[in-house]
């Protein structure tokens, strides 16, 4: 499990500062259900998390940072494309400002993955029902904030 350093006299995100960072992976061996979410906060199993994030079948991912904010390219999804999952679910946020090129969803289906777009909050309700139906391994991924 590898954890990323902060600079705990500025409060800033090593990225910012240049630091190269690992995503610091929590360990579950249960599905995850997404108790609640609202402009920059998620409840997961009780949990309340304020930073972009990445639910894979088995872990998660509570720092998702992308190369530009606000848009998504495949070099943020590589740890996912590796994952090989059958569905993609992607939070835009809450108003739905992050950016998902085409050009991104078609690799991602042409790699064989189901790829699924939306705000947020309605990225929250279909993770949450095919999650609770377990016929396929999803990962979400979600901007919480703009």
């Amino acid at each position: 499990m590898s954890r990323s350093k902060f600079n705990l006299s500025t409060g800033r995100h090593p990225q910012s500062l240049g630091y190269a960072t690992m995503p610091c992976y929590i360990g579950y061996n249960k599905s995850m259900k997404i108790e609640s979410y609202s402009f920059g906060k998620m409840v997961i199993d009780g949990k309340v998390y304020t930073s972009d994030l990445i639910i894979y079948p088995e872990r998660l991912n509570p720092s998702w940072w992308r190369k530009e904010g606000h848009g998504l390219s495949l070099e943020d999804l590589e740890d996912i494309i590796k994952e090989r999952p059958d569905v993609l679910i992607i939070g835009t946020g809450y108003h739905g400002v992050m950016k998902v090129p085409e050009r991104t969803i078609e690799f991602l289906k042409s790699s064989g993955i189901e790829v699924i777009v939306e705000r947020t909050e309605k990225a929250v309700e279909i993770y949450n029902k095919m999650e609770s139906e377990r016929s396929k391994k999803i990962v979400g991924a979600f901007h919480l904030t703009c």
